[in-house]
């Protein structure tokens, strides 16, 4: 029991010295300027070729989503994730002994060169993604955590980080077994999540880039807005468009859908006036339905 307090005091103090040093100490990998970076070059983009013209640069929620930013990728690690995370990393590893087992790797990677590696890490983590993601839409009581994310009225760049924290503990979860299993073991980690957090930002933003072959292998603007569409086709009654990073899941798996350039469609899901629009009663709400996690 000592260990786990053990490793709970050092999760909340190393995250929050490793926040500080981010801040203070840039550097290449350093994840904090990298996001603020990426964040301004797409809104810039935004500002300078808009797809929706009338739409304004601080669109509708455009500050809710900026706090989204802030508390889902620091804070929310700060207070308790970081914490439980590595409580349940132990505890996993605590499991695996009992079987005499170190760990569960069936895919030993580590001698790969090192794009290699970052190409099977993206992938794998995506197609596992665009699963979960699914799951979001299809069970009613993860539907209740991420109608948060689709409670965004109109799509901007930082769209992308309006989720409930819990999503991030449901795809971490569910992660971490498959990833674990492949036996990654570089430190360039960094290359795939801010990649991925620049294609997600592209997704949301205001602009109409999605035309030609790459709109096929990657996730763009005039495809996922069909997936924040607020009326869903008859073949498509839990949504569509379903991949984070990549799109070739929803060619594949026939959930891709994208009738048209989608630019001035409506939004969101049907109720959504009702939704709460400030940060904390949209935390509160899915604990507010517990019919759903019946």
């Amino acid at each position: 029991m000592n260990k786990y307090k053990t490793i709970i005091t050092e999760s909340f103090t190393g995250y929050f010295n490793y926040l500080i040093d981010e801040i203070s100490n840039p550097s290449w990998t350093n994840y904090f300027y990298w996001l603020i970076a990426l964040s301004l070059l797409v809104w810039i983009i935004e500002i300078v070729i808009p797809w929706r013209k009338d739409q304004k640069v601080f669109r509708k929620g455009f500050w809710l989503d900026s706090f989204y930013i802030l508390f889902n990728f620091f804070l929310f690690s700060l207070v308790g994730y970081n914490a439980i995370s590595n409580i349940g990393v132990e505890l996993f590893n605590d499991f695996l002994q009992l079987f005499g087992l170190e760990n569960i790797v069936a895919f030993e990677v580590r001698s790969w060169p090192v794009w290699s590696q970052l190409l099977v890490m993206f992938v794998v983590a995506d197609f596992i993604q665009w699963n979960v993601h699914r799951q979001l839409h299809r069970q009613p009581w993860l539907w209740e955590f991420h109608k948060i994310h689709h409670s965004v009225k109109e799509m901007g760049f930082a769209a992308q980080f309006r989720f409930h924290f819990m999503e991030t503990i449901i795809y971490k979860t569910i992660q971490y077994l498959p990833l674990a299993m492949i036996g990654f073991g570089i430190q360039q980690f960094i290359v795939v999540h801010m990649f991925s957090v620049f294609i997600g930002h592209l997704n949301h933003a205001n602009v109409g880039w999605g035309y030609g072959p790459l709109g096929y292998i990657f996730n763009n603007p005039r495809m996922h807005i069909w997936h924040h569409s607020k009326k869903l086709p008859k073949e498509h009654p839990y949504g569509m468009n379903y991949g984070l990073s990549l799109s070739i899941w929803d060619y594949l798996f026939r959930t891709a859908y994208i009738p048209n350039n989608g630019r001035d469609i409506e939004i969101g899901f049907y109720g959504d006036e009702k939704f709460p629009t400030d940060f904390k009663n949209q935390m509160l709400y899915p604990f507010r339905n517990p019919k759903h996690f019946k």
